[in-house]
């Protein structure tokens, strides 16, 4: 009896595979990091040979650990790091360039001539995006314009483009020898290149991006059978050849579906690279007025798509990372919780990460990171603390955001990603909030709204009531603190942010 499912989590910095029971329990993982490359300031890439091969490892070291078989597993469920940009050769499976990560800003002064003719708002009515380097549509282009003859082949149909979902998908289900071309609503959302409405690549954008149709994969629902693991793939198709591929979603749509946030007006945030918080609108698109991004939050097969508010912060957990690998004042990521403990506040330091910009809710890609406040008082600990304080003030923003536009406050936010294990940060969170912060028991939620994604199509799961019946809440945090000092902390951390604009072009 196939009584698992498997989820492949292909992250910024990681690739996982996960195996999830029906329970909605993890019974083991795998996890493996990938290079990061930085080849000139404001631009990071990834190997995504690399990553693919860390795939087909993960795969195998968590089916290994849970002594499963390809007979006990229902499904594979992917989910990945979204708006980065693959472009590869069909006849080869080769990359023609190394993937331009999310967090890249290279395309700027592409984005900028865009934006002279109706401003960053010229394809929101359509996308729910502003123009902005975050999204895959300027990347592509770039990846035609910079790698010789790849504009000639694109236009030839040799070149397939994808998000990792995709570039996975390819690669699982024969590569070469007829791998199946897709991705779901949720990553084609996040390209600037799809209706929201229509949930199809609109010619007018792929014309206006120079992005020939040619390329672009099929976009289908976010639980639905794909195609099945080809029994040449190396090492997954060894155990897994012919179990059905049947899930895929964004990473943050994915740690929402997976902490079973479907009703309309319920949110969650992920503390991850980055920091995305989403809130559930229903069947009907909601158009931000305040810096948020309008998305597909998933599509069931042949139902209406749901639709969600988000809020895209860049900095979050990679700001630990960047302390760690850059500053050397910790050694290790979970040792910045302790050092900003032994402090009892943050001294009046606040440190603003806009390392590529700043995105939800003020988008300004001129800015650059900023720590204000300094005195001859402040420590390496203060600075620590400042560091993980400006992720929830970060998150405050985007609450406040969500909420002026459904004109609906929040009354409570689920938590998630690896920063949510950090009480302390949890604490201050509920605090600026003024609501209760909430820690389910199964933190791994990414994971596990792919695993839930592919099990629904499959019927291992069979509707999202059941699925919500799984989520079982671990720590509630209660606010702790009075309205007058939330609203002036929060007027400081204002301050410091606005201080950051115009960085660039003040150069």
């Amino acid at each position: 009896m196939r009584r698992y499912v498997l989820a492949i989590d292909q992250g910024t910095t990681s690739s996982r595979a996960v195996v999830v029971d029906g329970s909605g329990l993890i019974v083991a993982t795998a996890q493996r990091e990938h290079r990061q490359y930085f080849p000139h300031p404001g631009w990071v890439e990834h190997d995504v040979v690399e990553i693919r091969d860390n795939v087909r490892l993960v795969v195998a070291e968590a089916l290994a650990a849970a002594g499963l078989g390809g007979a006990d597993i229902a499904a594979v469920g992917l989910t990945n790091q979204r708006e980065t940009t693959v472009v590869w050769d069909r006849r080869t499976g080769e990359p023609v360039h190394r993937a331009i990560v999310w967090q890249d800003t290279r395309t700027r002064a592409a984005v900028d001539a865009l934006a002279a003719d109706g401003g960053t708002g010229r394809f929101q009515a359509v996308t729910g995006l502003p123009l902005a380097t975050y999204f895959s549509a300027t990347k592509i282009a770039w990846i035609l314009d910079h790698v010789p003859g790849a504009r000639a082949d694109a236009e030839a149909g040799h070149l397939a483009f994808g998000t990792t979902d995709s570039w996975m998908l390819w690669n699982l289900t024969g590569g070469p020898a007829g791998g199946v071309h897709a991705t779901d609503a949720t990553n084609a959302s996040r390209t600037l290149l799809m209706d929201l409405r229509t949930l199809e690549w609109s010619p007018a954008l792929l014309e206006a991006f120079g992005i020939p149709a040619a390329m672009l994969p099929r976009i289908a629902a976010s639980a639905e059978v794909y195609g099945t693991v080809a029994a040449s793939e190396p090492l997954v198709g060894e155990v897994l050849a012919g179990v059905p591929v049947a899930g895929i979603l964004g990473d943050q749509q994915a740690a929402t579906f997976g902490q079973t946030v479907f009703a309309p007006g319920a949110a969650k945030n992920t503390y991850g690279t980055g920091c995305f918080m989403d809130m559930v609108t229903g069947t009907e698109p909601v158009f931000s007025a305040n810096g948020l991004l309008t998305t597909v939050a998933y599509r069931l097969a042949g139902q209406d798509p749901v639709y969600a508010l988000e809020g895209s912060i860049a900095e979050a957990g990679s700001l630990v990372q960047w302390l760690r690998d850059n500053l050397g004042i910790i050694s290790t990521s979970a040792e910045v919780e302790q050092l900003a403990a032994s402090v009892e506040d943050n001294a009046g330091v606040y440190f603003v990460p806009a390392f590529s910009g700043l995105f939800a809710p003020h988008w300004r890609p001129e800015a650059r990171g900023a720590v204000f406040g300094l005195t001859r008082y402040a420590t390496r600990a203060h600075l620590a603390r400042a560091a993980l304080e400006a992720t929830a003030f970060q998150v405050a923003e985007v609450v406040a955001a969500a909420a002026a536009d459904c004109s609906r406050p929040l009354t409570e936010l689920r938590v998630d990603g690896g920063m949510a294990v950090n009480d302390a940060l949890m604490q201050f969170q509920a605090d600026l909030l003024g609501i209760d912060v909430v820690r389910p028991a199964v933190t791994e939620t990414t994971a596990l709204g792919a695993a839930f994604a592919a099990g629904l199509a499959v019927g291992h799961w069979s509707s999202l009531e059941e699925l919500g019946r799984t989520w079982h809440e671990e720590r509630r945090f209660v606010p702790d603190l009075d309205a007058g000092r939330r609203a002036a902390l929060l007027r400081r951390w204002d301050s410091a942010v606005r201080r950051t604009f115009g960085w660039l072009d003040d150069a």
